[in-house]
């Protein structure tokens, strides 16, 4: 039998306009469905493990097809919540070469954000589970889903379930300080946490030393003594930090370490040109879940997700369309891109 993991978030209507067009020049935008944990969920049931997406979304159709998309991958939804008034939806605008992506969300008082404790059963939604996932997403919404939140970590915690996180810091959602506070209070639950270059110095105050993102150079040694300390701050048994090195918007060197409370292990590099850069942070979530759950050690582990991620940067829309045995031969040192026949 596969082994289940929840994840519990945000799915969004995701609107963008064609290739690379601008806001203002595009006069039709692509409708797909995606958002942080409902990102990692697809990428799971793409790999053959029983995920189940819990959030809370419309009766009406928007609501359907938001459920529909996830469906269609094999995601559980039986325990999404229903009522409220809106789907979320965010904006696209796809960077290319100096020009650097972006988006615009449109999400305020949406069904999730207006959601409340009754709505979700969590003894009922963890029977059977080994994993459960969220993000730093999620609690910033509003200090209602933050305890939402933390409810669903206490019940986790209680039926011995592994909790994993995704600092994933989002400055146009909540202060830094607040975010330290919330997730500071969320994190003494976390087993697994997953950061990037910049979520440990945003949430935490935690910095690398001379490492500048913007310039795009990473030091190995500034990322193990941020890992170390984010796991001695919150007794986490691992930390996996991705590492992003961004040459321009289409084009980004692209690895990960991860400290397993003993040791440090780094992933090759890959050298990515981008088609679609959201959600390679889920991705990169999703792989190392399913690793960690196939017993994967830890290079292999690293290894894994950062390959899944790899592949995520090469597909559009959120969600990652990947098979376990396409990243398996990525991981394992085939970065051709041959045609296979």
């Amino acid at each position: 039998m596969s082994k289940k993991v929840v994840t519990f978030g945000e799915i969004m209507l995701r609107l963008a306009p064609e290739g690379y067009y601008r806001f203002v020049q595009a006069d039709t935008f692509g409708a797909t469905y995606g958002g942080g944990e409902a990102n990692v969920a697809v990428s799971l049931a793409n790999y053959g493990f029983d995920a189940s997406f819990v959030t809370k979304l419309p009766t009406h159709e928007i609501g359907q097809a938001a459920v529909n998309s996830l469906r269609k991958y094999g995601v559980d939804t039986s325990k999404i919540a229903r009522g409220g008034d809106r789907v979320g939806i965010y904006f696209l605008e796809k960077g290319a070469s100096q020009r650097p992506s972006k988006v615009i969300y449109d999400r305020a008082g949406s069904s999730i954000y207006t959601a409340s404790k009754e709505d979700f059963n969590w003894k009922e939604i963890f029977e059977g589970a080994e994993w459960f996932h969220f993000t730093g997403i999620t609690p910033a919404l509003n200090d209602n889903v933050a305890e939402i939140c933390l409810e669903a970590c206490k019940a986790a915690k209680e039926m011995n379930v592994k909790i994993s996180c995704d600092l994933n810091y989002r400055n146009k959602l909540w202060s830094k300080a607040k975010a330290g506070e919330v997730m500071g209070e969320l994190c003494k639950y976390v087993d697994v946490c997953i950061a990037n270059e910049e979520d440990a110095a945003d949430v935490f105050g935690i910095h690398a030393a001379n490492t500048d993102v913007t310039a795009g150079e990473v030091n190995h040694e500034g990322y193990k003594d941020v890992a170390k300390q984010l796991a001695d701050r919150f007794g986490f048994e691992k930390v996996a930090i991705t590492l992003r090195e961004s040459i321009s918007a289409n084009d980004n060197n692209w690895s990960a370490m991860l400290y397993d409370g003993t040791d440090y292990f780094f992933s090759k590099k890959y050298k990515m040109h981008i088609v679609d850069r959201v959600g390679g942070g889920d991705s990169f979530g999703g792989g190392l879940i399913a690793a960690t759950l196939s017993g994967y050690d830890s290079q292999a582990t690293i290894e894994f997700a950062v390959a899944a991620s790899c592949l995520k940067h090469s597909i559009e829309g959120d969600f990652n369309m990947v098979s376990m045995d396409e990243v398996a031969k990525l991981a394992g040192g085939d970065a051709s891109g041959r045609v296979q026949r």
